[in-house]
């Protein structure tokens, strides 16, 4: 979860200016900062490690931190309604924010169901529960010491992604976009295809695109992949309020971690 955090902070200044190379520096940029992926990721974690409604507790932090802005359009208008009807996104929203569910998850059966709980509160397009669903098994693979070809080979065949491609042939073609099915694959890719933390997130960037959004998706599974060094978690803490690190150390006191 603090993977995906990271990469959506050193994603924030790419997003609508990308830098299609991996040797930005720093690696922080002073001018980072957390946007409306780190909040929903929290979100997902309060709703999981307290048993609330996902809805709700979406709901309840996106007002928190509305001021942050950047939210989706539909989303938006999700956030501010009250009525809680899902709206058929087919976005990449619920893959970056999925986080908490492959982490908390102890089987590949209950990470999908985990992912699939937490997405259809507005999700419910086939597309948008799928990249959820593949991100969570992914990060659960991950940290049972499954291989990169083990890892490739279950999402390839489970959910039909097309991950035989490199970073370098993503790169030359890639283009903006926020749907699952054209971020999901590619984020994985670049965590996959990592020899470190650190070169994954680099690997996000690099692609161009949405890169906030594909950077938490791919730091999410290379942190399991890799775990994050005492650096990483010194900065990234820096970035948090006191109420989202309190998520993240009740998150990560969970006996399963």
């Amino acid at each position: 979860m603090l993977g995906a955090i990271i990469g959506d902070i050193v994603g924030s200044v790419y997003e609508f200016n990308n830098y299609k190379a991996k040797d930005f520096q720093p690696f922080f940029h002073p001018q980072a900062f957390f946007t409306d992926d780190t909040v929903c990721t929290v979100a997902i974690a309060d709703a999981l490690l307290n048993q609330r409604d996902p809805a709700l507790a979406l709901r309840d932090w996106c007002r928190r931190y509305w001021h942050i802005g950047g939210w989706g359009l539909r989303y938006a208008d999700w956030v501010q309604s009250d009525d809680m009807v899902a709206y058929n996104s087919m976005g990449n929203g619920a893959a970056m924010r999925v986080s908490p569910a492959g982490l908390m998850a102890n089987s590949i059966d209950e990470a999908i169901d985990m992912a699939h709980r937490v997405t259809e509160v507005t999700h419910n397009h086939p597309e948008g529960l799928k990249g959820a669903a593949a991100t969570a098994v992914a990060i659960y693979l991950a940290k049972t010491q499954h291989s990169v070809e083990q890892i490739r080979d279950y999402i390839s065949t489970e959910f039909g992604y097309d991950l035989d491609r490199t970073v370098d042939e993503i790169r030359a073609v890639y283009e903006y976009n926020e749907l699952s099915p054209t971020t999901v694959p590619e984020a994985l890719i670049c965590a996959l295809d990592a020899l470190d933390f650190e070169d994954a997130i680099r690997n996000a960037i690099s692609i161009g695109g949405d890169s906030d959004t594909i950077a938490a998706i791919a730091g999410s599974v290379a942190e399991a992949r890799f775990g994050l060094n005492d650096d990483l978690l010194v900065t990234v803490w820096h970035f948090l309020p006191d109420d989202m690190r309190q998520a993240m150390q009740a998150l990560y006191a969970m006996p399963s971690q």
